[in-house]
């Protein structure tokens, strides 16, 4: 019995990365800023939504881990193969729109977040897209995944930044469990944002082109499943201490709107130097990360989708569709942030549209496609897993859905 313990942690550890990388990007510049707005606005009664939103994240994720073990191929892959050129063409399209104007986001909070100290987004932003390039370009799969399983390791900041600021821990022990809703325009559009900002289009295809990449297969899946679960889990903690900090700091204070993350993080300088360092230091690490793998995992997606060669493991000359458009997505992410004046505001409700709109797609296909045998043979989903998968379907069409009406009324508004 100890043997075969040990196996399991053996495997596990061998498989981490995929899954927890996916999850944890996930609070980027734009999630950061959906859930400081939660708590500064409304203070601990979002922190419900974290229990349902988790188990959306969770079946997704899973699926696509699965997909990818079993298949050995990307979504953007399986999507052609089983629906055509055609379908592949449109979503590769509203994908692409979608992801750069969240790379532009976060070169957005990469200058916002060192422009607190004093240094120019004319000099953090290029020398910030030259990391990310360097990182990609120059690496291996696996010396990039060690990378971003460091800058997973940083988030911690925003656990010790909400210990510090020392909230009502009963509040946000009760509002965790007990749903509030109100009739309130701006407070449920807070809601589909955070349901938006969790589950996102790109994870899907990101994660199932670092599993097939990584070469993780069936017979690893249930420890690769593992990862995949603890990184949902670790994502909610993150929001969930992201949240408490600023209900703590601001909504308690002053409750208020907050005009982006680095606004956040100033409400956060009265309760110490360090709670405000520390939330600072988050925002650029999660900024920095979410810039290379939204570009990483567009490139995977559009690459796998019309059938060039992708992955980090191949050089320039054997992908160069590949490597060529992640470096474009860099180049005009981070070079619009430099134009004076340009309505970043606008782009980041727009990619909420896009991404409203795509995501219902995005998950009927995948559930389709978990349940074809002649893919997934016994790995296909079970009755109860059905049921959960088509109702989180029926749950995110519904929410996206209202968040694309709502976000279309802002920007013609």
């Amino acid at each position: 019995m100890f043997k075969r313990l040990r196996y399991h942690i053996a495997v596990f550890f061998s498989v981490i990365g995929p899954g927890f990388i996916t999850a944890v990007v996930d609070n980027d510049a734009g999630g950061i800023f959906t859930y400081s707005q939660a708590g500064a606005k409304y203070g601990y009664l979002p922190l419900w939504t974290l229990l349902p939103i988790t188990l959306l994240l969770i079946v997704t994720q899973e699926m696509c881990s699965r997909m990818g073990a079993v298949t050995g191929k990307g979504l953007s892959d399986l999507i052609r193969e089983e629906f055509g050129l055609r379908t592949t063409f449109f979503v590769m399209v509203a994908l692409l729109g979608a992801n750069l104007t969240n790379v532009m986001a976060n070169f957005a909070g990469i200058a916002s977040s060192l422009e607190l100290f004093g240094i120019s987004r004319y000099i953090s932003v290029p020398i910030g897209a030259l990391i990310v390039w360097l990182l990609v370009v120059k690496g291996t799969y696996a010396s990039v995944e060690r990378i971003f399983l460091f800058a997973t390791a940083l988030y911690v900041c925003y656990i010790v930044s909400g210990v510090l600021v020392k909230p009502d821990w009963k509040e946000a022990a009760i509002y965790s469990v007990k749903p509030v809703l109100f009739f309130d325009t701006d407070y449920i559009k807070l809601l589909i944002g955070m349901v938006g900002t969790s589950v996102a289009p790109w994870m899907q295809f990101y994660l199932q082109a670092a599993i097939v990449e990584k070469g993780i297969s069936a017979k690893e899946y249930v420890e690769s499943r593992i990862e995949v679960i603890v990184g949902c889990v670790v994502m909610t903690i993150i929001a969930f201490f992201i949240i408490v900090a600023c209900a703590g700091a601001i909504w308690s204070v002053q409750p208020r709107e907050i005009k982006d993350s680095t606004d956040a993080a100033l409400g956060l300088k009265p309760f110490g130097q360090y709670a405000y360092l520390l939330f600072c230091a988050g925002l650029l690490n999660a900024s920095l990360f979410a810039a290379c793998i939204l570009p990483l995992s567009t490139a995977y997606t559009v690459c796998e989708g019309l059938g060039f060669e992708s992955g980090v493991n191949k050089r320039w000359r054997e992908a160069p569709v590949f490597y060529w458009l992640f470096t474009l997505l860099i180049v005009i992410g981070g070079g619009v942030i430099l134009i004076p004046g340009f309505p970043l505001v606008r782009m980041i409700l727009l990619s909420q549209v896009v991404n409203g709109m795509l995501l219902p797609f995005v998950l009927i296909y995948m559930t389709i496609i978990v349940n074809r045998k002649h893919l997934m043979r016994e790995w296909t989903n079970s009755r109860a897993y059905n049921a959960v998968a088509w109702t989180s379907v029926a749950v995110m069409i519904g929410l996206t859905l209202a968040l694309s009406i709502i976000s279309l009324r802002d920007i013609s508004g």
